[in-house]
């Protein structure tokens, strides 16, 4: 077996072993982890996570998880915990323990000074019978045969397991919520995914030019507004509402149906009865809209009214394509 065959086979390997794992998560799921979970939603106060080594990152990251679906969360390091971050835990939060083992030196000293809290701790371990099993008031079970690790030494599947439990409780919470996409916009307004949750066509083609001609205006006065406006198209209107769309295929398509432009207006040459979205409706519902008909421009319109035109240029500008 050659070195890239090699290479093949050990990552193969530590996907398979890492799938058993999560799979066998799911007959993990218990009561305790129901009522661990109602506990954090009837909550008035925040989730503060905390771990050492590999498992603080993995606590990072499912803080990072809940505080994007609503669920308001901290990170505490367990190591800095026993040196004046156990401020950070307040009177009605309830705290998440994660440890493979249940048993380093820093939890068995963290957990006790939680509990003199009198703040709900929950375990996330691959020992129930560890002194954090015993000692939390919920445990949820990560429990992992072994770790992909061919020295079953790194932290590997174990923090994988952590981190599917995290996002269980997460998701869980978000359900229980009604978390909605709408919400979900709210705390993501920033980048392409933000936009696909909040951006509308009147965003878009408010900022756009507004190509718009008559019916009876002649060629040379729909080129040059297509040409002006740069659009690729413009939308033929009569007392500002639309009667039909002029693209650049249309010219083409008279350029050769035609050899005289004399007389020609912009309803001879118009596709009528153009698809059209409400200025108001999602940029991403428009992209949908633009992909069923395979067409590169829609018109907007706003309570009827001609309200400008979008090109799937707009969209991939935007980052929503």
């Amino acid at each position: 077996m050659n070195t890239l065959d090699t290479i093949i086979s050990f990552a193969q390997k530590t996907i398979n072993e890492e799938a058993k794992a999560i799979a066998h998560l799911e007959q993990l799921i218990d009561q305790e982890f129901a009522e661990a979970v109602n506990t954090i939603h009837n909550s008035n106060g925040r989730v503060i996570i905390t771990g050492i080594g590999k498992s603080a990152i993995i606590a990072s990251k499912i803080v990072a998880t809940m505080n994007s679906t609503g669920t308001p969360a901290v990170f505490m390091h367990a190591a800095d915990a026993i040196h004046g971050d156990l401020g950070n835990i307040l009177k009605d939060d309830v705290v998440i323990c994660i440890s493979k083992s249940g048993n380093t030196p820093e939890i068995k000293v963290l957990v006790p000074l939680i509990k003199n809290f009198n703040n709900t701790l929950i375990g996330i371990t691959s020992n129930k019978e560890s002194f954090l099993g015993q000692e939390a008031d919920f445990v949820l079970n990560a429990f992992v045969e072994k770790e992909a690790c061919p020295n079953n030494l790194a932290p590997t599947t174990s923090t994988t397991a952590q981190l599917v439990i995290g996002d269980a409780v997460a998701v869980s919470l978000l359900n229980l919520k009604g978390f909605s996409s709408t919400d979900f916009a709210k705390y993501h307004p920033g980048g392409a995914l933000g936009k696909k949750l909040y951006l509308r066509v009147n965003d878009i083609v408010s900022k756009n030019e507004k190509p718009e001609v008559s019916p009876d205006s002649d060629i040379n006065a729909v080129i040059v507004e297509m040409t002006e406006k740069r659009l690729g198209a413009t939308a033929v209107t009569e007392n500002n509402k639309i009667i039909g769309i002029i693209t650049d295929g249309d010219l083409r398509r008279m350029l050769t149906t035609n050899t005289s432009f004399a007389g020609l207006t912009a309803k001879d040459i118009m596709s009528p009865n153009p698809k059209r979205i409400d200025a108001d409706a999602m940029a991403i519902d428009a992209l949908d809209r633009l992909e069923e008909y395979g067409i590169s421009q829609l018109l907007a319109e706003e309570k009827g009214n001609y309200a400008g035109l979008l090109h799937i240029h707009d969209l991939m500008r935007e980052g929503i394509l």
